[in-house]
């Protein structure tokens, strides 16, 4: 089957790309341009007609990639011509009345390159990420992974294992054999320092992740504080509905912003306070989950009616600041207690400290996102794969200890394998379509 769809992005523009993949690419090219086929990986000036007419779509520059040498592996070509809504129509519809020619599906490019062993299988996440970075940072994490770090860190730790996985097997093969004594330290001292780089990679504080999806900032306060308003100011538009009326939002809005290059993700929540009607109090708990799984919390609370008890209080930790909003109707200094909490004093309304806010929430990001060059985990797949991997090995030094050999090979396979997951050295077929979707069409 030959797939095609177009490569650069939907909308007007000065020049589009579409792409065609598989073994009927050469047919494709002969039938659009009526010629014979240009000089591999040289752009060529050329008319494209349509199929069957001869009448003319456009003329643009075609660049001619045969199989294998090609981002698929297989034959491909791209087409440059103008980018209009008109042009990029006629030319798929063309394309479209070639037997085994169909629209490509999302990431199905990639994906092929991918199982033709063009790329790995982090390099292609990379590519994705690459595609969808909306900051500074975003765009650095996505190069380091396509460059090959992460990769050469996981294959280099996976042949560790195999190595040692050769000399358990021949214990177990030729049991009547004295294999030398320096295997078996050898084994031992192999599988700790695996386990040690692993538990090294773990404990990252998840910066990778955060970087790729975005530092989690939760507005949590009570009613009428101001939080909407807040997250209006910060994201610069009307994200959120604003009213005087208590128990306004109900859901959850979430926001994307760059501060400083740092990629954010803001969520107003619904008021906390007790309340009979079942809708907000499905808002209550949703407020609360996101408090939970935040990286800061912004906790907001009204200066002229000051409710800062109970849950709200038990919120307060290290990953939190106390925004007291509307301080301009403040008639009196605040009390000690609230003074000894990391606070700022603003008012939205008069937009009085925001500045201040905006720092403190800068100097938590700068605090969170420190730059290492160790940082080898980007998605949850990942680290999911490293804990399976490291609890097999706990189970495979228990039992290579108790020399039950045959259980300890198994569990040394099972690490194994799930290193080999990551980069997509063993079968992966099951993860692929999740991985690929995430991918816009065309790439």
């Amino acid at each position: 089957m030959t797939i095609y769809a177009l490569s650069t992005g939907p909308g007007i523009s000065g020049i589009a790309i579409v792409r065609v993949s598989g073994e009927d690419t050469k047919k494709v090219i002969k039938l659009l341009t009526n010629e014979a086929l240009p000089e591999p990986r040289v752009a060529t000036l050329r008319k494209i007609n349509k199929i069957n007419t001869s009448e003319l779509i456009d003329e643009g520059i075609i660049l001619w990639f045969p199989g294998p040498e090609s981002y698929t592996g297989e034959d491909m070509v791209e087409f440059h011509i103008h980018g209009s809504k008109a042009v990029i129509d006629a030319l798929h519809h063309s394309i479209s009345k070639v037997e085994n020619c169909r629209l490509a599906e999302a990431g199905e490019f990639t994906k092929l390159a991918f199982q033709n062993g063009k790329i790995n299988l982090l390099k292609a996440e990379s590519i994705a990420d690459l595609i969808s970075a909306e900051t500074e940072i975003q765009r650095q994490q996505a190069i380091k992974i396509m460059n090959g770090k992460s990769a050469d860190k996981f294959n280099s730790l996976r042949e560790k294992l195999l190595k040692i996985l050769s000399h358990v097997e021949a214990k177990i093969d030729f049991p009547d054999e004295d294999l030398p004594e320096d295997i078996f330290k050898n084994i031992k001292k192999i599988s700790n320092e695996v386990i040690l780089n692993i538990k090294k990679i773990l404990d990252d504080q998840k910066v990778g992740e955060r970087i790729r999806e975005g530092f989690k900032i939760a507005i949590i306060g009570p009613t009428n504080a101001g939080k909407s308003s807040l997250l209006n100011h910060l994201s610069n538009r009307d994200a959120a509905i604003v009213s005087e009326i208590a128990g306004t939002t109900r859901d959850v809005i979430e926001t994307h912003l760059n501060i400083d290059g740092y990629p954010v993700v803001v969520s107003d929540t619904a008021g906390i306070r007790d309340s009979k009607n079942e809708i907000e109090k499905k808002g209550i708990k949703l407020a609360l989950d996101k408090a939970d799984n935040a990286d800061l919390k912004l906790i907001v609370i009204d200066a002229k009616s000051i409710d800062f008890k109970g849950v709200l209080k038990e919120l307060m930790d290290e990953n939190a600041i106390l925004v007291i909003n509307k301080s301009d109707l403040l008639k009196e200094d605040l009390n000690s207690e609230i003074k000894n909490y990391e606070h700022v004093l603003i008012s939205v309304k008069n937009n009085l400290n925001l500045e201040d806010l905006i720092l403190k929430i800068k100097n938590k990001l700068k605090n969170k996102f420190i730059i290492s060059e160790d940082i080898l985990i980007t998605r949850e797949r990942h680290r999911q794969h490293l804990e399976q991997s490291l609890n097999y090995l706990k189970n495979f030094e228990e039992k290579n200890e108790a020399e039950d050999f045959d259980k300890a090979a198994e569990d040394l396979r099972l690490a194994t394998r799930h290193l080999g997951m990551i980069v997509g050295k063993v079968d992966v077929e099951e993860i692929l379509g999740s991985i690929f979707n995430d991918f816009c069409i065309g790439k």
